[in-house]
């Protein structure tokens, strides 16, 4: 893989844009609120959504959208859920027909998010009339501000892409890229988060193979993020694939050979990428937290006492307190409902032994402080049980997040 700038335009026949039109108040006229996504040709498309049983309206217009498998791009606003008020059905369907308007599409071929603050009618009015502008804006070098256009609490943008070969799998000569944007730092919990993501590739692959493996990628990265164990009604990923990079009537990956292996770790790198920026940027943090859990019975058990260590507001806290308190981190994993003895877990914080055998390990408290000062900080628990494993994302806890959720909808 080969880590490459672009954004969600960085595969081959992609272009975005973001524009200022009037969803966020008036005052802040360089803060992007409206984006849009498009492709030069028919994607087959895919999309992963929140698990919360309130969904927001443009959820359910995807749905319906996105049924046959296919689709030309997305629009997306902040500022507003569209969410739990009159008319949010009307309105997500509104922002469609707007996007199919100015682009000479058909309202089905998008998708639509929103995100921002639950239960206030949005602007459809604003979106409608700001959409040819930002039509016209449209461009391969347009990631960063459809980006910038869907944060809220974000503090920056976040993007990523890859790129892969397909000489030796069946592509020789071609090359392959995967790219992402996506935003997300408060109310993140699986599954999935208050996140939106928009995942671009120019390799050929079928409709049931991208949404194999957008769930695959989707389940090793956003669905091992949390921030603060909050989940939303807005959240969701989208997958498109347009193919633009295979030779004009080259077959799409077969969903069991090599060239569909690395489109998937390349989807992978991708995801996992946008995730940890997720977390890094959690509202109000300082540390991005990594918890790696070894030894467990299962994957099941792995991630529940990952889960609950990436969770716990003590370890959060102890973390935004520079302290080695590890004595939490063994009370999270204790009260997770993974199955362990006490006597065979041990507990690494940034490289050093805290807890072995479930007793106390001495170590240099100046050296820990030291390593506290590093921007990520890594905790590594070994239950002992079994040979299962799983990495989590997450940040620490300050008195910042208090702040931005106190504040939030003033």
């Amino acid at each position: 893989m080969k880590q490459v700038s672009g954004g969600v335009c960085a595969a081959k026949g992609f272009v975005a844009a973001g524009v200022h039109c009037g969803v966020k108040a008036s005052s802040s006229p360089d803060k992007n609120d409206l984006a849009l996504i498009l492709s030069e040709k028919e994607c087959t498309a895919a999309a992963t959504y929140t698990l919360n049983r309130v969904k927001a309206a443009p959820l359910y217009v995807t749905m319906d959208h996105l049924e046959n498998g296919v689709a030309w791009g997305v629009v997306a606003n902040s500022g507003n859920a569209n969410a739990c008020c009159p008319m949010s059905h009307e309105n997500a369907q509104a922002m469609c027909l707007a996007a199919a308007q100015a682009t000479g599409r058909a309202p089905e071929d998008f998708a639509v998010a929103s995100t921002g603050v639950i239960g206030q009618t949005i602007n459809i009015t604003a979106i409608q009339a700001g959409m040819p502008a930002l039509a016209a804006k449209l461009g391969p070098e347009g990631s960063e501000d459809a980006a910038r256009a869907i944060m809220t609490t974000d503090t920056r943008p976040k993007e990523a892409a890859v790129t892969f070969s397909g000489d030796g799998i069946g592509y020789d000569g071609c090359t392959f890229t995967v790219g992402g944007m996506a935003k997300g730092s408060g109310m993140i919990m699986p599954n999935m988060a208050t996140m939106i993501a928009v995942l671009t590739t120019d390799a050929p692959v079928s409709a049931p193979a991208l949404h194999r493996a957008l769930v695959h990628a989707v389940n090793r990265s956003f669905n091992k993020v949390t921030v603060d164990s909050d989940t939303s009604t807005n959240d969701s990923c989208f997958l498109f694939a347009s193919g633009a990079a295979a030779p004009a009537g080259a077959s799409a990956f077969d969903p069991d050979g090599p060239a569909f292996a690395r489109f998937q770790a390349a989807l992978v790198e991708v995801c996992e990428t946008l995730a940890r920026m997720m977390a890094a940027d959690g509202e109000g943090a300082t540390r991005l937290v990594t918890v790696h859990v070894t030894g467990a019975a299962n994957d099941t058990d792995a991630d529940l006492a990952a889960r609950t260590v990436a969770n716990s507001p003590l370890v959060k806290t102890a973390v935004c307190g520079r302290d080695a308190n590890w004595g939490r981190i063994a009370a999270a994993i204790g009260k997770s409902g993974a199955v362990f003895r006490q006597e065979d877990a041990s507990i690494d914080i940034m490289g050093l032994p805290v807890c072995r055998g479930g007793l106390a390990q001495a170590f240099d408290e100046d050296e820990a402080l030291r390593r506290f000062e590093q921007p990520e900080i890594v905790i590594d628990v070994d239950l002992g049980a079994g040979e299962a494993r799983t990495t989590v994302w997450t940040c620490d806890f300050t008195h910042e997040y208090i702040t931005i959720n106190g504040d939030y909808r003033s």
